[in-house]
This record gives structure tokens, sequence and C-alpha cells, in this order.
């Protein structure tokens, strides 16, 4: 009882009085247009479809739940491609839900053995308070903790909603078998008080590499290879960095990745596997199911918050009378795109 109401008080400090900072995929290969929006648009087929969840600290009350939701379709007559990104988080049992649905646009720059593509994202928040799970101090027994039915008389907040227009930007560049990229979210720094003072949310970003490395000395594309990366995240004064390597076999793929935490410290070991379960190579369709957890390795402890699980589904198909692409220029170089490289 005494942890739960600890943990409860912090919760609402945190909540209301500090700089919000977005939360990270393990699975960053998975939310790509989350990690990056030039990204939107940067596979074979016509559409594709990204759905990941990740649920923080199972072990601790007011676990924190972040669901994100892709869908990006290519438009080779442009060039690019329009996408869809969602992204709700539940933080501390309900006392801070967020809800962000934006729009994206890609543009890509083709070259012998290169794309450069860039990326635009625009949309809305909503963020949102349930004071109806806050216990205040008239709801607390000095001996028993919390009062069970009891209603407080505090006076609450005249507003728990806010909404607020967010925007994004991105670049990236593929070449051969590298790749990296940029982005920045938050770019028009909005300001999410729910109060009359100014509480400007943070600029993120990310900055990521990856380089495949195909250990088939045929290069086939579906022999073994290996698949270093590197992510790095900025978002006030946190600084995280992932760094990893993927073990890349046919429809098999297993990694293995370590985390810091914002001050340089230990935060977390990320054990990563993804399979290809159904894969129609004559129209690109693609079915991938995505597991990952994290053994976390700061001072929290493993044995005390259970560690973090991830799942991902993605799914890419092309669609009939469009194996070619439009004109029959789908495929506008013989360079890799983002979804190569997993």
């Amino acid at each position: 009882m005494k942890q739960k109401l600890l943990y409860i008080i912090f919760s609402l400090l945190f909540a209301l009085n500090s700089q919000a900072q977005d939360h990270i995929y393990s699975q960053f290969y998975n939310a790509p247009n989350y990690l990056n929006p030039a990204l939107n648009g940067q596979f074979d087929g016509d559409l594709r479809m990204n759905l990941v969840y990740r649920n923080q600290w199972s072990a601790l009350p007011g676990n924190q739940n972040y669901l994100t939701f892709s869908a990006d379709y290519n438009m080779p007559a442009l060039n690019g491609g329009l996408g869809l990104l969602v992204t709700s988080s539940n933080e501390g049992t309900a006392y801070l839900r967020k809800l962000n649905i934006s729009g994206i646009y890609s543009y890509s720059v083709d070259f012998d053995n290169a794309v450069l593509s860039f990326g635009l994202q625009a949309g809305f928040t909503q963020r949102e308070i349930d004071y109806g799970k806050i216990v205040f101090g008239d709801q607390i027994d000095a001996i028993d903790g919390i009062i069970p039915g009891a209603v407080s008389d505090a006076t609450l907040p005249e507003y728990n909603n806010k909404y607020f227009f967010d925007a994004g930007a991105g670049v990236n560049l593929v070449v051969g078998n590298f790749m990296s990229g940029l982005s920045a979210q938050h770019i028009n720094r909005p300001n999410e008080s729910f109060t009359g003072s100014k509480s400007t949310l943070p600029v993120r970003l990310n900055a990521h590499a990856s380089y495949r490395l195909p250990l088939n000395p045929y290069g086939d594309d579906d022999g073994s290879s290996l698949i270093p990366s590197l992510v790095v995240y900025n978002q006030a004064n946190a600084n995280l960095i992932s760094a990893g390597c993927q073990y890349k076999y046919k429809g098999a793929n297993v990694g293995l990745w370590y985390r810091s935490d914002s001050k340089g410290g230990r935060d977390a070991l990320v054990v990563s596997l993804i399979f290809d379960l159904f894969i129609r190579k004559d129209m690109y369709d693609k079915v991938r199911l995505g597991l990952s957890h994290d053994a976390t390795l700061s001072k929290m402890q493993y044995g005390n918050t259970s560690g973090t699980s991830e799942a991902a589904l993605s799914y890419e198909t092309t669609f009939p009378g469009r194996s070619n692409g439009a004109s029959g220029a789908r495929r506008r170089s013989d360079s890799r795109r983002c979804y190569d490289f997993y």
C-alpha cells in the first residue's frame, strides 16, 4: 500500500510539473514512421501497415502503455508517399493520456545506387489527465492508507484537456548497404500546459544509422547477414543511445541491443525476434511479427520492474495490376529501401 501511494504521488507530480519526454520503441525498425517521417513509403509494395505495442515496467503499479499504428501508401507518379500515424500513450494508471493523429508526406530522389528521401509530418495531439483516478489527502487514512470509496472535497482544476498542433520533419539517405537518417519532432514547440502557464514540449531529435553486411559470398538476399544499428535520441536534457546488431537469415531475425539512460548510464539490455510469417515474392506481400523484451539494468532493477515487453505486426502488399507499379516505375532504382535493412 505504501509503495502504491508513493507511486501515485510521484505520477501526479510528474504529470503536472515536468517537461514531457516522448517514449521510444525498442523495435524502432518496426515503427519506421514514428522514428522518421522520411521513412514513409520506403518499401517495395504499394501499401504498408505497422502496429507496435509497448508495455513498460509491467511489475510497477500504473505501468506505462504505448501503441502506435501507421499506414503508408506509395505514389510513384509523385516520387513519394502519403502516410497516417496514430500514437496513443497511457502513463501512470491513466493519470496522463495522450493521442496524436498525424499525416505524413514524403518525397524521394533516386540515384543509381542511392535514395535520398524527405518527410513532413503534421497533426494534432490531445493531452488529458483523468482526475478521477487521483487520490487526495482527505482520501488517505494515516494507519490504513487509501480509504476505499472515499470521495475527496478537493477542488479540481477547470481544464483537464489540451489540444495542440504538432509538426515534424526528417531526411533519410540509403547508399548501397548503408542507411542513415535524421528527424525532428515538435519543431513548432507546442504549449501543452493545462493551465495559463506555458509548458513547451521540447523538440525530439532522432539520428539513426544501419549497415547490412551480407555473410553469403554469393550475395543472395535470402542468405544470412549481420545488421548493426545505432539510434541516438535527444530531447530537452535527455540523451539516449540504442546500439546493437541483428542476425538475419531468410525469414528469421534475432537481435541484441544495449540502451543507455538519459544520463549516459545503463538502462536496458534488449533481445528481439522477428519472423516473416508469410511472404509472396511475386506480389511483394509480407506479414511480419516482431517480439522484444527489455531487461532493466538501471537502479530500478529488473526484479522490481519485470522489464518491458513489445510486440509488433507489419503487413505489406501490392495491389493487383500494380506489380510493376504505375507506368512500370514503382521500383525507381536498384537501391535498397529502409525495409530491406530489417
